[in-house]
């Protein structure tokens, strides 16, 4: 599947908050011991329909959370969101990693998994039911519900192509 690209977003002037989903530490034995290394999987967002994620690899934790906050800087996208949740079910699959979202009443708050629940809480999503269905992989979790996000389709402009009034649309 063609990637999205008419919803991506420049980093430029926005106000976005970091959150570590996954540090992972890598061991290579080399001929003098083993050598330790580390990979962060991150997520930023503005909390107001702007979300991205990176991985960050090196010596260093820190080092590496930097470095993946600066990946994903790099790849921020749009999520539609209307009255504090998304407009419709999405479905998504990544790897062996399935994830399910759907549109909640107001007050129901993030029922989400881990992984998942970072990536809704950082594009601004209040409301929403998620589920986590197939592997538990942090790093593909992630990438499916970034495509499942990715997927999700503006009422208005849905409205327009139907040619019909938003609230039959979206509801919420």
């Amino acid at each position: 599947m063609a990637k999205n690209s008419f919803n991506k977003v420049k980093a430029g002037e926005l106000e976005l908050k970091e959150k570590v989903v996954a540090i992972n530490r890598v061991t290579k034995t080399t001929k003098g011991g083993r050598t330790f290394s580390f990979s962060a999987l991150v997520v930023v967002g503005n909390e107001n329909g702007v979300v991205g994620h990176g991985l960050g690899k090196a010596k260093e934790v820190q080092e590496a959370i930097t470095k993946g906050i600066d990946d994903a800087k790099k790849n921020l996208i749009k999520v539609p969101i209307m009255h504090g949740t998304i407009p419709h079910d999405q479905f998504a699959k990544e790897g062996a990693a399935k994830v399910l979202i759907k549109p909640a009443a107001h007050g129901t708050g993030v029922i989400a998994g881990g992984s998942m629940r970072a990536v809704l809480e950082s594009a601004g999503v209040t409301d929403v039911l998620a589920k986590s269905l197939g592997s538990a992989n942090p790093h593909n979790v992630v990438k499916a519900t970034f495509k499942a996000l990715g997927m999700l389709r503006e009422p208005i402009s849905v409205a327009k192509t139907r040619s019909v009034s938003l609230k039959k649309v979206f509801n919420g």
